[in-house]
C-alpha cells in the first residue's frame, strides 16, 4: 500500500469494548466496514483514540492483527506503537510490522520526556530497525514534551520517516515546520478544529476522530481543499465546529465512543481511568450530533 502518497482523512479509530472489558470483535468489524463504506483514505488503530495505553499486549496484537486482515489492503493501515519505553516501542513497531501494517505512528516519550538529544534517539532507534514508513506524533499537551522545531528537521531527514501528526494545536509552530514538507515528509492535522489551517500550510489531510463518526465529510472536507473548493471545505470545517467542540467536550475518547453507541455502532464502554460521560456533556453532545444531522 502506497503510504507515500497518503492523502485525506484517516481515522484515528476507537477500540470498542464489551461490557465485560474484552475486545469487541463484532463492532470493530462493523466499525472497519462503515469506513471503507464510507470513504475513509486510511485507518490509524491503536492510537489515543483507540485506548491502546490501557490494553494488553497480546489486545494490541489481536486487534492490529484483525483490522489489517479484514482491511484487506483496501486502504493503509497504521498502527499506534508509541511508548514512553524506546525498548518497548521498538518491540511493538517490530510486532506490528510482522502483523503487516502499512505505516507506524510513534509518540514522544511522555512522562519521562527526555532532552533534546534523547527524544531524536528515541525515534531513530526505532525508525532505523523498520522497513515500513514511520509517522511522528507531536502532542505536547498529552505527553508533556514535543518535537522541536530543530528535531523536526532532523528527524524528517530520515529515509523512514514520511510525515508527522501535528496536535500540537499551534498553528504558528505548524508554520514554523511547514518548510519541511515535501515528496519524502508529510503534515496530517491531529486538531480536528483546525484541519484546514494546517492544509493551507501544505498539510495532506486529517488524522482525524471526528472521522469516527462523520468519515464521508471529513473525507469530502479534505479531498475539496486538495482539488482546490476551498469555499465547500471551508464551509465543511466551520459547520463542523460545534460537533468537534462536543467530541472533546471531554477526554478523547470519552464522547466519540458515546457518538458511536448513539449510532449504534458500538457500546460505550471504556478502559478506566476512562468511564461514562456525564450527563450534561452527554447531553450537550446528542444535541450537536442532531444539528450536525447525524441523529434525527
Amino acid at each position: 500500500m502506497d503510504m507515500q502518497h497518503l492523502e485525506g482523512s484517516i481515522v484515528a479509530l476507537v477500540t470498542p469494548f464489551k461490557e465485560d472489558g474484552s475486545v469487541d470483535f463484532e463492532a470493530l468489524d462493523r466499525l472497519i466496514a462503515f469506513h471503507l463504506e464510507n470513504g475513509t483514505d486510511g485507518i490509524l488503530t491503536l492510537g489515543t483514540t483507540g485506548e491502546s495505553a490501557t490494553m494488553t499486549d497480546e489486545e494490541d496484537n489481536s486487534v492490529c492483527r484483525f483490522v489489517v486482515e479484514h482491511v484487506a489492503g483496501r486502504v493503509p493501515v497504521i498502527a499506534g506503537s508509541g511508548s514512553n519505553s524506546t525498548s518497548t516501542m521498538l518491540d511493538k513497531s517490530l510486532s506490528y510490522q510482522r502483523l503487516g501494517v502499512d505505516g507506524l505512528l510513534l509518540i514522544t516519550p511522555y512522562y519521562n520526556k527526555s532532552n533534546e538529544e534523547g527524544i531524536y534517539r528515541h525515534f531513530v532507534t526505532v525508525a532505523d530497525a523498520l522497513d515500513v514508513p514511520c509517522l511522528l506524533y507531536n502532542i505536547p499537551g498529552r505527553c508533556g514534551c514535543g518535537i522541536s522545531e530543530a528535531n523536526m528537521e532532523r528527524l524528517a531527514a530520515h529515509p523512514r520517516i514520511m510525515g508527522v501528526k501535528e496536535a500540537s494545536g499551534n498553528v504558528a509552530f505548524a508554520a514554523r515546520i511547514a518548510h519541511l514538507i515535501s515528496d519524502d515528509f508529510r503534515m496530517f492535522s491531529g486538531e480536528d478544529g483546525i484541519v484546514l489551517p494546517l492544509m493551507s500550510l501544505g498539510a495532506s489531510g486529517a488524522i482525524s476522530v471526528w472521522a469516527n463518526v462523520q468519515p464521508a465529510l471529513v473525507s469530502e472536507m479534505c479531498h475539496a481543499y486538495l482539488a482546490g473548493d476551498l469555499v465547500r471545505a471551508r464551509e465543511i470545517q466551520i459547520a463542523g465546529q460545534p460537533l468537534v467542540r462536543a467530541l472533546f467536550s471531554e477526554v478523547n475518547p470519552i464522547p466519540v465512543k458515546e457518538a458511536l453507541a448513539q449510532m449504534g455502532l458500538i457500546e460505550a464502554h471504556y478502559r478506566m481511568p476512562l468511564c461514562p460521560m456525564e450527563n450534561a456533556t452527554r447531553a450537550a453532545l446528542i444535541a450537536a450530533m442532531k444539528e450536525a444531522d447525524i441523529l434525527a
